[in-house]
């Protein structure tokens, strides 16, 4: 379930993957080595300047069994996304 723009703002992610720069499927395959890098529970987040990872990190993370938490817009105009490691 994802959350509200406050909370995820709130957010102290556990481990960051910076993928910004890397075109589609690049930010993805950050997300797959980073979520190894967290303990089942922990918040990984993502960061990525490709419009592609909007879409893709959700389906991914539910596919797999973790949990899609919810993506911000930061200033300097990258994607914020975050998971929370289900396994």
């Amino acid at each position: 379930m994802a959350l509200d723009i406050d909370e995820l703002q709130d957010i102290d992610p556990d481990a960051v993957v910076d993928a910004r720069g890397s075109a589609c499927p690049g930010p993805l395959l950050e997300a797959k080595k980073g979520i190894g890098s967290v303990s089942v529970g922990d918040i990984l987040e993502v960061r990525s300047d490709d419009a592609g990872s909007r879409a893709d990190i959700p389906v991914w993370a539910e596919k797999v069994g973790h949990e899609w938490l919810g993506a911000l817009q930061a200033e300097e105009g990258y994607d914020r996304l975050f998971v929370r490691r289900g396994k």
